[in-house]
């Protein structure tokens, strides 16, 4: 399980029928976390800078001290938030499904209680490792603590001539210490102190804890594999040695509109990735629709969000799927009804699982809301949000079940076999189709339909299960 705020991972579906599934966590490379280090948007509040992690289809995100945390809540993050605000905090990382996994870099106090009142809120807030540039004199201290919280230190270098600027210096200063002593590699800062970064990587190895990613070239960040195409280099040595981490975006550039740049690396960090160690994550529709069948110019990509031209029907996937977790976010216009449809035989109205997408915020429950198996099962809880917000919904198909997770709740389980007659739900009420559906094909496309109403989609990612 991973240390943080969330735990976002599928449970095994062999497991007791009680088991259920969770929001995925998408990531391209086995045993690598992609995230953002929230400096990339310090023109921003910490949750304006999580709303953006999220919109990115990223799960983490590395805060630094003193960001103001909102717009009503102005206090600057760090470990002197009262209760009451760091539960605002952790509230707001659980309903955008994102979590922490570092802050940095910050000072670290010379008294052990200061020091301590560090620690204590690093691990309240789910910290992975702390970031700093600490004086020699501290590494006792900190070597105690880090063991005792087991919390990582990752020393950072900022360009020459700061005092880590070389990483033969980070190396020395981590020698005789405990593991939880390492380095947070700044790969653009080696860049700006005129050293070549896979080379630096290979003098830490060993001892890198978390790699702050960037790719300069001008002077000043550029898209990941433009440029001077370092991070296709950095990325093959960091899985020639092994490295299990983190990585955290920081592009210091077009400060008041990077997402387009960052969403650009991001992709290209994942098609690097996946090639090295692949989880089996891809994207449904890749961002020029070569892999959908649908009607032209019906759907098109906007800054990542799936948009349709209403009137134009439904978009498919060109590959059938038989078991697989689906994992993307929905935005609803006032009064949208539109829906997912699963393993479908063909791209024609034949019966296939339609997982409903409706504007149903407080609607009573029943077959036909948000969430719900179109017509067949109700979903155990209305979760979807007003219509304008974004909704995040996880579906996995595996054998003959069928389970739904809806903006953090389990809301559908149910095993396709017990609906064994056409027309019939098992509580005897009737439904629609034509065949049974536990006779529906076990492998299919996979469609979004578009019902003449305002729907979005973004970050639709998917992995086939074995």
């Amino acid at each position: 399980m991973l240390k943080g705020v969330l735990c976002m991972t599928v449970l095994s579906v062999a497991a007791a029928a009680a088991s259920t599934i969770q929001h995925a966590d998408p990531q391209a490379y086995d045993g690598w976390r992609l995230g953002v280090q929230a400096w990339s948007f310090n023109r921003f509040t910490l949750f304006e800078a999580i709303d953006k992690t999220r919109s990115l289809g990223l799960h983490w995100i590395q805060a630094y001290p003193g960001q103001k945390i909102s717009d009503t809540l102005t206090a600057g993050f760090d470990q002197n938030l009262s209760p009451e605000q760091r539960r605002q905090v952790k509230d707001k990382l659980t309903e955008a499904g994102v979590g922490i996994f570092a802050f940095g870099v910050t000072g670290i106090p010379r008294d052990p209680a200061e020091a301590r009142k560090l620690f204590e809120f690093a691990r309240e807030m789910g910290v992975e490792t702390i970031v700093s540039e600490p004086a020699a004199d501290q590494f006792d201290m900190l070597d105690a603590l880090c063991a005792e919280y087991k919390i990582n230190l990752g020393i950072h270098n900022h360009p020459k001539p700061s005092h880590y600027w070389n990483p033969q210096t980070v190396l020395e200063a981590c020698e005789g210490r405990s593991k939880w002593i390492g380095a947070c590699v700044d790969v653009g800062h080696w860049v700006r102190s005129d050293l070549d970064p896979v080379e630096c990587l290979k003098t830490l190895q060993g001892r890198i804890r978390e790699v702050h990613i960037k790719e300069i070239d001008g002077g000043h960040d550029v898209v990941w594999g433009t440029g001077q195409a370092r991070i296709k280099l950095i990325l093959e040595e960091l899985h020639r040695q092994g490295y299990q981490g983190t990585f955290s975006i920081e592009y210091e550039y077009n400060w008041d509109n990077n997402i387009p740049e960052i969403r650009q690396s991001a992709a290209y960090f994942d098609s690097v990735a996946s090639q090295l160690k692949p989880t089996g994550w891809k994207d449904l529709f890749d961002t020029t629709l070569s892999n959908a069948d649908f009607q032209e110019k019906g759907w098109f990509w906007d800054d990542g969000v799936l948009t349709v031209v209403k009137g134009s029907k439904d978009i498919w996937t060109r590959s059938p799927y038989g078991d697989f977790v689906l994992d993307l976010e929905f935005k609803l216009a006032k009064g949208t009804n539109s829906g997912v449809f699963l393993r479908a035989g063909n791209h024609q109205w034949l019966p296939w699982a339609e997982v409903q997408v409706e504007d149903s915020f407080e609607k009573t429950i029943d077959r036909h809301i948000c969430g719900g198996i179109f017509d067949i099962q109700a979903p155990a809880v209305n979760a979807v949000k007003p219509a304008g917000q974004w909704n995040r919904m996880t579906i996995m198909e595996k054998g003959s079940r069928l389970q739904v997770v809806l903006n953090n709740q389990p809301i559908i389980d149910i095993d396709l076999d017990e609906w064994p007659e056409a027309k019939k739900n098992p509580d005897g009420s009737a439904n629609k189709f034509d065949v049974a559906y536990k006779d529906l094909p076990r492998t299919g496309f996979i469609g979004l339909q578009d019902h003449g109403t305002d729907v979005w989609y973004r970050n639709l990612k998917i992995k086939e299960l074995r």
